[in-house]
């Protein structure tokens, strides 16, 4: 057994686990990072110098700390399961015997249906962008891709010009921890890339045929996601969609779509890169929720 490190040790070996074995993203480790930290400000004033010294009851009072500060109940889950990585860490690496957190119940949260957009709505998007510009073939091309692939935005400011192919209509994403998977695009999507690629793309590399990326800015690099945001949001306004939207609406839209007309459970969370099928079942409630509302307006003895 080896000797347990100091806390602020513990939690750099645990983050150098996530970011080298595990291959996490960089906002995920961030995350982790500062609720790890909030604990570690918890504990000396507690009387707690050690992370060995760490007991159940302790963490029990941590999760009540939170709660007395205001934080959410999805904002305590999210601390308790960096709490629970980082104790399963140590007792796996062998610098602890017990994991105090083990017994531990998280709190319950209630899991919201995603939010999507009508068919009429993702329709008057798609036709936003006005195409006799290059900027305009561009912004066309994301927004199809976008909905084509249900991929999510840093996905689709991250893709490759190689991994396109257009003739047999997929692309190669890289998505959380590294992972590749062929998603399929329709023939919509299809021609806008192309088009873009043919037409405006060069107009954006500036005469650099060696640049990688597909989706390109003024700068000859990847559109960021905050200027594809921008972007989206611009577009929604003009065509009339007061609500809110982001990218993950999009993304959200083009599972629910698919699982309305007969998608297979499992084609989707594979085109999504869902590591676990629950996460993607949460759509066919969504499915169910939009089918029972369209009863209730339209029946006539709903």
């Amino acid at each position: 057994m080896a000797r347990a490190p100091d806390f602020d040790r513990a939690v750099d070996l645990f983050l150098q686990h996530l970011k080298v074995e595990r291959g996490l993203a960089a906002n995920t480790i961030e995350a982790y990072s500062r609720d790890l930290a909030r604990l570690g400000r918890f504990l000396p004033e507690n009387a707690v110098d050690r992370i060995s010294a760490v007991s159940t009851e302790m963490l029990t009072d941590y999760l009540l700390h939170l709660a007395q500060e205001g934080l959410s109940t999805r904002s305590r889950a999210r601390a308790m399961v960096a709490i629970r990585g980082l104790f399963r860490f140590l007792v796996a690496d062998r610098y602890l015997e017990m994991d105090p957190s083990e017994t531990l119940d998280s709190p319950r949260i209630g899991r919201a249906l995603p939010v999507v957009l009508g068919t009429d709505e993702v329709d008057r998007l798609l036709q936003a962008p006005d195409t006799s510009t290059p900027r305009g073939l561009r912004d066309s091309a994301m927004l199809a891709t976008l909905y084509a692939t249900g991929v999510r935005v840093s996905e689709l400011c991250n893709m490759q010009l190689r991994e396109v192919n257009l003739e047999r209509g997929y692309v190669r994403v890289t998505g959380k921890g590294n992972k590749q998977r062929l998603v399929p695009f329709g023939e919509l999507a299809g021609e806008r890339i192309g088009r873009y690629i043919e037409e405006a793309r060069p107009v954006f590399a500036k005469g650099r045929d060696n640049l990688p990326g597909l989706f390109l800015g003024n700068r000859q690099k990847p559109l960021t996601r905050q200027g594809f945001w921008k972007l989206l949001g611009k577009y929604a306004r003009g065509v009339g969609i007061a609500r809110a939207i982001s990218p993950h609406k999009l993304r959200h839209s083009f599972a629910t779509h698919l699982l309305e007309r007969g998608a297979d459970l499992r084609a989707v969370q594979a085109m999504l890169g869902h590591a676990d099928i629950t996460t993607t079942q949460i759509y066919t409630q969504v499915s169910r929720a939009r089918m029972l509302e369209v009863y209730r307006q339209h029946h006539p003895r709903a």
